[in-house]
């Protein structure tokens, strides 16, 4: 019992952004506004989780959650599909000419991170830090424009992570993942039973 203490002592950054890693997760799935609180405080944790594991790209992922945490709720209040700063977003599904833009931007950012790390730091998976952190980036922006399909990239990139991190040891991670996917599927499941906008 006491090594258990010992090791969440330890560990109580990782742990407490698992928690708030949930809640975020729960409170998108009700889209709340508080939403974005809680992934500014759960990137805010993860930032140093990441640098302690030499998870550089996610690492500077959480920075970019921050910065799209405050969009998204900007988004989410005023941002309606019109571009009327008085009209609320409502769930839409994503046009294909978006998806090929999204694709582009994807397997740019993948290779570019993928050249950055293995060139200039010391991360051990070059290559899947930067995959799941491009498609990372990706879905949180269709997170703050309520794209459904945002889900379904989710429940992928979460258990290719959840891989990765135990690898790495970050056992708490992986379990804070692996439930990341099983309430992805929920939110997909959820998010449909609204009307749901259909691209022109």
């Amino acid at each position: 019992m006491n090594s258990f203490f010992d090791w969440a002592i330890a560990n109580k950054v990782e742990l407490f952004g698992t928690l708030f890693g949930l809640i975020y997760v729960w409170l998108s799935i009700r889209q709340s506004l508080h939403t974005w609180t809680a992934g500014i405080i759960t990137s805010l944790l993860y930032c140093w989780v990441f640098f302690e594991a030499k998870f550089y790209a996610g690492m500077g992922l959480q920075g970019y959650y921050l910065i799209i945490s405050i969009y998204g709720l900007w988004s989410w209040r005023h941002g309606g599909d019109s571009g009327s700063v008085s009209e609320k977003l409502h769930v839409s599904y994503t046009k294909s000419s978006l998806w090929v833009k999204l694709f582009v931007l994807n397997l740019f950012l993948t290779l570019l991170m993928y050249y950055l790390l293995s060139r200039y730091t010391d991360s051990p998976i070059p290559f899947g830090d930067a995959f799941t952190t491009s498609l990372s980036i990706i879905a949180t922006w269709m997170l703050a424009r309520k794209k459904i399909e945002h889900w379904l990239i989710w429940i992928f990139i979460d258990l290719v992570s959840s891989g990765l991190y135990l690898y790495r040891g970050l056992y708490p991670t992986v379990f804070l993942f692996l439930v990341y996917t099983v309430m992805a599927g929920i939110g997909f499941y959820e998010w449909r039973k609204e009307p749901i906008k259909v691209p022109c």
